[in-house]
Parts: structure tokens; C-alpha cells; sequence
């Protein structure tokens, strides 16, 4: 009776090992469908994981890749330049002084002293105007007037006056005579001596 029941006991297991081993016809079809997984590619993608990285000769640990970026940078608090000793203090630039006085002209106008002709025609007035120290103009302010008088200051003034006149071309008294005013020239030349010596 023993050797029935371990028979039986026996035809059991081996039966129920079988049924697990083979499993169900619908769970093999399903294991059959499923995809088969990947291995994870530790190198990262478009590397081959099959070849293996080269050896290091020296047989050393791979050193972390170093860029060019990679900088060290100082500790904070820590200054890398050395200041050069030299101190250098801008001064504000000084305002230019204003002055209240205006300026004077340059222009002036120096007025000779009347001077009479030595035969009694009239008086002879010469006025300059000088720029700096040069004389740009000359002018009369009186002459003989009345009769052969006018004629002769007529010729007296346009030889002597003017900007373009002979006081302006030889900037002094030492002018020429104008004929036949002798006398007219002479007061001319003496009161425009007394104005050039006034100006300079």
C-alpha cells in the first residue's frame, strides 16, 4: 500500500512540473510576441558599445576629459594683479574766469592838431585811424576852402587820403609834396606828424 501511495505521489509532482514548465499554449504566444529589451548603451548614442574603448598604455585611470573653458578661477577675496604703487588724482579741470570789462577795439581814430599854412590860405586838420600798429585810413577835417584853394586841397586830399592814399602806403609823414600846394601839403604833413606821434 506504501509503494501505491509514493507511486501516485510521485506520478503528481512529475505530472505538475510538467504542466509549469510547459506552461498554457496562450502565455507561450504571448511571451513570443513581446520585443526582446535593449541593452542600455552606458558610452551614450552613436557610439558602437561593442568596441571597447582603447587601454591607456601606463595602465592609469581615465583622467575626466579637460576643456579648454575650464578655467580655474580664484578663490573670492583673492586679487591675481598686484597694484604698480603708483597713485595717479585727476584734478577737476578749473572754470576759465569770466571778465565783466568788455574788450577794447582795436580800431582807434587819433585826431592831428589844426595847423595854419604858412601864406594864410586856412588850416590844415589830419585825422588817422590806426588798427594795432598800423595806420588803415587817413582823412582831413578841415582844408583851405575858397577860390585856387579848393583846388589845391582837392589835390592834397585825394593824394594823402583814403585807405589806398599815400599815408596808408608809407605808414609816416615823410610824404611827397603835392605841386603846386606847397603850402597845403606842408600843414598836412605837420598835423599828421602830431597824430602818428599820439597813436605809437
Amino acid at each position: 500500500m506504501r509503494r501505491a501511495l509514493l507511486a501516485i505521489t510521485g506520478l503528481a509532482a512529475s505530472t505538475t512540473a510538467l504542466v509549469v514548465l510547459k506552461g498554457s499554449p496562450g502565455t507561450t504566444q504571448v511571451a513570443q510576441n513581446l520585443p526582446t529589451a535593449q541593452p542600455v548603451n552606458p558610452s551614450g548614442p552613436g557610439i558602437d558599445p561593442s568596441v571597447a574603448p582603447a587601454a591607456d598604455p601606463s595602465g592609469a585611470a581615465p583622467k575626466p576629459s579637460e576643456t579648454a573653458d575650464a578655467s580655474v578661477s580664484p578663490k573670492p577675496g583673492k586679487t591675481t594683479a598686484k597694484p604698480s604703487g603708483t597713485k595717479t588724482t585727476a584734478k577737476a579741470p578749473t572754470a576759465p574766469k569770466t571778465t565783466t570789462k568788455a574788450p577794447q577795439s582795436t580800431t582807434r581814430r587819433i585826431t592831428g592838431p589844426p595847423v595854419d599854412t604858412a601864406s594864410d590860405y586856412g588850416t590844415v586838420t589830419v585825422q588817422i585811424v590806426v588798427s594795432g600798429n598800423k595806420i588803415i585810413d587817413a582823412t582831413t577835417l578841415e582844408l583851405p576852402s575858397g577860390g585856387e584853394s579848393d583846388i589845391h586841397s582837392g589835390d592834397v586830399r585825394s593824394k594823402y587820403n583814403g585807405t589806398g592814399g599815400e599815408v596808408v602806403q608809407k605808414q609816416s609823414a615823410n610824404l611827397n609834396t603835392v605841386s603846386g600846394a606847397t603850402a597845403t601839403s606842408n600843414a598836412y604833413k605837420s598835423s599828421l606828424r602830431a597824430a602818428i606821434e599820439q597813436a605809437f
